[in-house]
């Protein structure tokens, strides 16, 4: 900015002090030009400042004509805000260059329009509340057609290949057998110690490409609610010979002195058999018997996943 702009300013600055208006007023006219130019360069740091604050300021003025406490924070607001603009004057009168001046204030004004965490938390809190209006709302209109649960898509996002292929096993082979393997024998009749939970052909049967990550995949889809482990087992037990006699299940029997197999069984969720039914198959088939039937969790812990204790 050119010396003789910093002049114009400054005597900009001295209206209130020297009253001298119409003098002052023909300062200000000439000085437009170069004025003109900064603010456009100054202005462009604020303007999302301004748009973003705007309809929020407007809801606090409504809110402030019925609350007390809401009006004096809006009184307090204004004032330092008048405070920063006043020492916006005192810094371009001091020879700040107007530019700087201007982006300075622009930031306290940031600051002071949006408190740490306050200002989010209330547009947060607003937003959930017009979802949970238009949710209603949708809840209530008869044209309504949507079939999906909105969860479906975020779990998608959080399944492993592997466990597509698993939750596909259950929903076209049914449940599942699954085997503990305990310490028997007089001791443990007393105190049975857990050797080997959860051991399943479910890697195997489905498929999978890391069977070491069976477990993993199976506590990740309890997790999401589209699995249960039951303490029962099936009821044909010639699904257990073969589990019974896989190397893993043998290992661990053979690591005590008196084992005891336990047989329990994966089942889908009604919320997980929807899931499979949805996301899963390309066609559904024509009636209901088509898949074989789960069991329904209990309101009891026995749903809980293996434990590794």
């Amino acid at each position: 900015m050119a010396e003789d702009d910093f002049v114009e300013i400054r005597e900009i600055t001295t209206i209130s002090r020297n009253g001298d208006r119409p003098q002052t007023l023909g300062h200000a006219v000439e000085a437009l030009p170069g004025l003109a130019r900064v603010f456009v360069a100054a202005c462009w740091h604020t303007t999302e400042w301004g748009v973003r604050t705007s309809a929020r300021a407007g809801r606090r003025v409504a809110r402030a004509a019925t609350d007390p406490l809401e009006a004096a924070a809006l009184a307090r607001d204004a004032t330092e805000a008048a405070a920063v603009l006043g020492g916006l004057a005192r810094s371009v009168s001091s020879g700040v260059p107007v530019s700087t001046a201007i982006t300075s204030a622009g930031e306290s004004l940031v600051e002071l329009a949006e408190p740490p965490d306050a200002g989010h938390r209330e547009e947060h809190a607003l937003t959930l509340r017009e979802r949970g209006a238009e949710l209603l709302e949708r809840s209530r209109d008869v044209w309504d057609d949507d079939e999906a649960h909105p969860a479906y898509e975020r779990i998608l996002d959080e399944l492993a290949p592997d466990e597509a292929r698993i939750l596909l096993l259950l929903l076209q082979g049914g449940p599942q057998p699954s085997v503990d393997v305990r310490t028997g024998g007089p001791v443990g009749m007393v105190h049975s110690q857990l050797v080997a939970p959860g051991l399943t052909m479910i890697g195997g049967r489905a498929g999978c490409r890391h069977l070491d990550q069976v477990p993993s995949y199976l506590n990740n889809l309890f997790r999401l609610g589209l699995v249960w482990f039951s303490r029962e087992a099936l009821r044909d037990p010639m699904e257990y010979q073969v589990v019974e006699a896989q190397p893993d299940v043998l290992e661990a029997m053979h690591s005590v002195k008196f084992p005891k197999v336990v047989r329990r069984s994966i089942h889908l969720t009604p919320f997980g058999e929807d899931f499979c039914r949805m996301c899963l198959v390309d066609e559904e088939p024509e009636s209901d018997t088509a898949f074989p039937a789960h069991g329904t969790p209990p309101e009891t812990d026995s749903s809980e996943p293996p434990s590794s204790s």
